[in-house]
Order: C-alpha cells, then sequence, then structure tokens
C-alpha cells in the first residue's frame, strides 16, 4: 500500500465519523474508527512482510 492510498483511506474513514457525528448517529461515527483502525493494521502488516522478505508459504520454514 502506497502512502497516497494510505493517507485516502484514512481520510475517507475521517470523514465517515466527522458525517455521522454531523447527522447524529452514533453507530456510522464507529464503524469509522473501526474502519480507521483496520486500516492502520492493514498497513502495518503490509508493511512488515515486505521488510521481512514477504509472507512464507504453507509449510515453509525459516
Amino acid at each position: 500500500m502506497n502512502r497516497l492510498t494510505y493517507w485516502l483511506l484514512i481520510v475517507l474513514c475521517a470523514a465517515v465519523e466527522v458525517w455521522g457525528q454531523v447527522i447524529g448517529n452514533r453507530d456510522i461515527v464507529l464503524v469509522g474508527a473501526i474502519a480507521g483502525f483496520g486500516v492502520v493494521a492493514i498497513a502495518r502488516l503490509l508493511y512488515r512482510a515486505d521488510r521481512c522478505g514477504g509472507f512464507a508459504e504453507a509449510g515453509e520454514e525459516r
């Protein structure tokens, strides 16, 4: 995931949170927050996999 994609997804999640606050729907705010945490988690996972040389094949040992 490149930086532009990462930041666009984070901005989209923040916009969903703000929209939920504006219309007064707490469920939408929570969906935006959880999605934002998911974006961060996936980005960290992909970064770590890239740094370590990719995901290991099933049954492959280091």
